[in-house]
Formats: structure tokens, sequence, C-alpha cells
């Protein structure tokens, strides 16, 4: 079994920061892609960023230059360090994992949301 815990969301002022960590554990064999997403009330989830794993990233406009996604593969965990934050980033924040389980299952995750409030 393989699951995601995410951690690091809260209310924060704008122009502040946080970080976000979203660790895989479980029967992992090998961790491929692994991104953000965020779904703001009333809205679509949309992609924020991610990352390969050789390293390579992926941002959308709306956070470049604010955002940076990273991984520390020794402890199959995505980050995302948000700063600059403003009012308009307020959203769940989802992790999104790809990873081959020792079964060598291929499996799509997504960890349990963690609220980002950022107040005006």
């Amino acid at each position: 079994q393989v699951r995601l815990v995410e951690s690091g969301g809260g209310l924060v002022q704008a122009g502040g920061s946080l970080k976000l960590s979203c660790e895989a554990t479980g029967s992992i064999f090998s961790i491929n892609a692994m991104g953000w997403y965020r779904q703001a009330p009333g809205k679509q989830r949309e992609l924020v960023a991610d990352i390969t794993s050789g390293g390579s990233t992926n941002y959308v406009d709306f956070v470049k230059g604010r955002f940076t996604i990273s991984r520390d593969n020794a402890k199959n965990t995505v980050y995302l360090q948000m700063n600059s934050l403003k009012p308009e980033d307020t959203a769940v924040y989802y992790c999104n994992v790809r990873v081959m389980t020792t079964a060598y299952v291929y499996l799509t995750l997504w960890g349990q949301g963690t609220l980002v409030t950022v107040s005006s």
C-alpha cells in the first residue's frame, strides 16, 4: 500500500511565504513525476507545478517567479516553496505522484489536500 501525506498549509498574510511538503510512503519501487495542484472554492482543480524524476520543472504562468517545486528522492518527498503569496493563491493544495510499487504496478496518487489561506 502506498499513501501520500501532505503538510505545511495554513493562514498567511499577503506577501508572506509557506512551504508545503508531501511524502510518499509504503511499498515504493520508484517515483516518476511529482506535482502540485490546487483547487479554489467554486473552481476546477488546476496544475501549479510539476517535477520529473530527473529534476526538470514546469510551472504555470501565475506562479512563475514566486513558487519553487523541488524533490528529495531519498525521502520520497516533494516540496512547494511559495513566496510573495497573494489572496488569489487561496486554495486547497494537492500533491500528485506517480509511483511504481514493489509489485511493479504503476499508481497515480493524490494527497489529502492542505488548505492555504492568504489574507489581504
